[in-house]
This record gives structure tokens, sequence and C-alpha cells, in this order.
């Protein structure tokens, strides 16, 4: 991989991780398209970190006070009051729990599977079908879902099903903040609740996962200076998508995005039926 392709990757990261099309099948596609063969796993979950690093700076604050309100709360003086010491009563803390258990499936998940995540599951025709299928999913459970529920009213069972929707996302095609706002939308959680929650747990998540391949770095196709490159690049065009992305949601559905979905899968399907792809 050159520079220049890792420039073109690490864009296309950035514009397609927070939206709920999934980054690591486009880079997937882009990649096998520039570099005649997938840039593989390691590559993708190493500039995800720019993405995240763009979630952290966009919320720093909320950040802050989690963390703050968390570490007060477990280790403050609340005696032998358990449930003080969970967090009862403070929103922000007790949305650290949340996030807690949120990354539960996703680690499990991700270090039982590792193998057939970083092989089998990598195959196109399985990234068709998961762009297709969860694209519907997300269409159907937006329009039908009530908007009732903040940040706020998370419980530890919504944040574990939050957590099994993300952990979807370990199939390139479903997209780990389509996985989490499917999910949160089916559980009645306002369109830009689901959102901010989808960027908040993706945080232990991808930060685990990128530093943990680091040690994949100057393997096969996997070099330091061009994936630096795509991660910076991730960064900065990370931070314009989030602040859009929030906004759009404040006013609209999915729907575009169901759209793109079908489309990019059609596409997919084609290329690989005419040779130019190989599955």
């Amino acid at each position: 991989m050159n520079f220049f392709q890792a420039i073109i990757l690490g864009i296309v990261q950035a514009l397609t991780e927070y939206l709920p099309v999934s980054s690591s099948a486009h880079i997937r596609i882009f990649g096998d398209l520039m570099l005649g063969s997938d840039p593989g796993a390691a590559f993708t979950a190493i500039i995800q970190i720019g993405t995240e690093l763009a979630v952290i700076l966009y919320f720093r604050h909320d950040i802050i006070n989690i963390l703050t309100h968390w570490f007060s709360c477990l280790f403050g003086k609340n005696g032998k009051d358990w449930k003080a010491r969970m967090g009862r009563g403070d929103n922000y803390a007790t949305l650290g729990w949340n996030i807690i258990v949120g990354s539960i499936p996703i680690i499990i998940l991700g270090f039982t599977l590792q193998n057939v995540i970083e092989t089998s599951l990598r195959n196109l025709w399985i990234t068709v079908t998961v762009l297709l299928v969860f694209g519907i999913l997300l269409w159907m459970v937006d329009a039908k879902a009530r908007q009732n529920k903040t940040m706020n009213d998370m419980t530890y069972r919504d944040a574990f099903l939050f957590g099994l929707g993300q952990s979807m996302a370990l199939i390139p095609g479903v997209s780990r903040s389509g996985g989490t706002i499917t999910v949160g939308r089916a559980l009645g959680y306002t369109r830009e609740a689901a959102v901010r929650l989808s960027f908040l747990m993706a945080i232990p998540a991808v930060f685990g996962s990128g530093l943990y391949k680091l040690k994949d770095i100057g393997d096969s196709s996997v070099a330091w200076g061009p994936t630096i490159v795509a991660t910076v690049l991730a960064f900065f065009v990370g931070y314009a998508v989030i602040a859009w992305l929030i906004r759009y949601v404040s006013t609209h559905n999915f729907t575009i995005f169901v759209v793109y979905r079908l489309a990019l899968a059609a596409v997919v399907a084609g290329l690989i039926l005419t040779g130019v792809l190989a599955a």
C-alpha cells in the first residue's frame, strides 16, 4: 500500500465510520479495487483509532463528566451503600456503567471469533447480504419505533442489547453505528439519543481493537507510514462527519442511508458477478 492509496482509504473510513453504512465494508471494497486485495482487519482496526479520537474530541465534555462522576461514585464517601457506588441518582455515573455493560458482548465475541472475523466473514457475498438485510431492518425499525427514550433512560438490559447490536459490526457490512442505532430505535430511543449512544459505546471497543492490532503493523501490506497517514486523515474528516450527523438526525430519519446501503449492495453484487471484484 502506498501513501496515495492510504489517503483514499483514510478518507473513506472517516466518511463512513459514523454513518450506518459500514466503514469496514467500504474499506474492504475500496481496498480490493485499489490494491487488488483486502487491506485486512488489522489496517481497518488501526485507522479506526483516528475516527475514535475525533469522537473523544467532539464528546470531550460528556466523557470527562462520565469519568469524573463514575470514579467519584465508585471510590467516593458512599460507605456501604453499593447502589450509590453504582451511580444511583447520578446520570453520568450510570451511563459509565452502561457503557461498560454494553462493551461486554463485542469483547467476548471479538476474541472468540477472531479467526473467523479476519477470514470467512470478510467474504464480499456476506457483505452484500448484510448490507441488504440490516438496511431493510433499520428502515423498518426507524419507521415504526417510538421516540420517547433519552440517554438518561438507559438500563443495564438496554445497554447489553446495544452491545449486541454493536457486536454485529464484526461482520463487514452491518455497521457499528447501524447496529447500535437499529437496536436503540427498536427500544424506543430518540434518533439523536441512539446516535450519541452509538458513538460513546464504540470508544472502548474501537480503541481496544485498534491497540490490539498495533502488533500487526509491519506485517504483510500493513506498514507504519501509510497507516499513520490514513489514521490522521480519518481523525480530521471524521470530526466534520460527526458534527453533520448529529445535526442531521435531529430533523431527519435514516431513509437516505437505507437507500444507499441497498444501492451499494446492488453495485457490489454486480462487480462480483462481472469479475471486477473477487468475493
